[in-house]
């Protein structure tokens, strides 16, 4: 299976992502590419920490399911042809515009969005990573867009107003589909 999960930035998708990972031990992280630095605190894991130039070279030569540039700080972000473990579930945690091309060149995908209880709530979780306000401000705004977006998009939407109970809901649903409930 390939379940994508995807949601506004500072809305805590990757923390329901590393929860569901310790819940579902079948599931396998797909490791994202950035071309952005690490943030204060970030595993050096977190992401594929890359150049512009090395980002370029493996999109010029097709090594991306999809990938996409930020709008605003002009970092890129992708996600890597996938190479699974034998047995493994696919999760991908990313960009809306990612959830997109993902979608449209893999349809039997679930795409879960996750979304914050309120906007104040994702300012929080932003300033917390680190965010600047004119970030924030930002993240924000465009946050809504893809929340709007997605919600139209999504086989699923869960509100991460708890990260325990989130992660179990999304594993749920995983569990409903590769059982055909």
């Amino acid at each position: 299976m390939l379940l994508i999960v995807s949601g506004p930035g500072g809305v805590g998708k990757g923390t329901v992502v590393a929860r569901l990972l310790q819940e579902v031990p079948r599931l396998w992280l797909s490791p994202s590419w950035t071309t952005r630095a690490r943030r204060r605190g970030e595993a050096a894991d977190a992401y594929v920490f890359v150049d512009r130039d090395t980002f370029m070279a493996r999109v010029a030569a097709g090594g991306f399911v999809e990938w996409t540039e930020f709008p605003g700080n002009g970092c890129l972000y992708g996600t890597p042809t996938i190479d699974a473990p034998e047995g493994r579930d696919v999760v991908l945690e990313i960009e809306l515009d990612g959830a997109q091309q993902v979608k449209a060149a893999r349809p039997e995908a679930v795409l879960v969005l996750v979304v914050a209880p309120t906007r104040e709530h994702q300012q929080t979780r932003l300033r917390a990573r680190g965010d600047d306000e004119a970030t924030v401000a930002r993240r924000v705004e465009v946050g809504e867009q893809e929340e709007a977006l997605g919600r139209r998009i999504a086989d699923h939407v869960v509100v991460n107003d708890d990260v325990a109970r989130a992660a179990k809901e999304v594993a749920g649903i995983l569990d409903r589909y590769r059982t055909g409930r």
